[in-house]
């Protein structure tokens, strides 16, 4: 299951999407689970825009900076959002 994790004040809120292995598998889903792939990404870009930054997760590995959202990452992978830092 893909999984797109926002960091906020609250901690941080999860949105999961179905796995795919590629393109057509995108095709095949059922309604709500293509919404549910649709909605992580719209987030992606909701969050991207206010200069959030994003990061992509491998067990084991450090984390990479992402600027696409890329709904095919595999199972031990996550993106998560963090938002943009400003000192007060």
């Amino acid at each position: 299951m893909g999984m797109l994790r926002v960091m906020s004040r609250r901690g941080d809120d999860q949105f999961p999407w179905p796995d795919l292995g590629c393109e057509s598998d995108l095709q095949e889903l059922k309604e709500e689970q293509r919404k549910a792939v649709k909605r992580a990404e719209e987030i992606f870009e909701e969050e991207r825009k206010k200069s959030a930054t994003a990061f992509l997760t491998k067990a084991g590995k450090p984390a990479q900076r992402i600027e696409e959202f890329d709904p095919f990452i595999k199972k031990d992978e996550e993106i998560i959002i963090v938002p943009r830092v400003v000192g007060g």
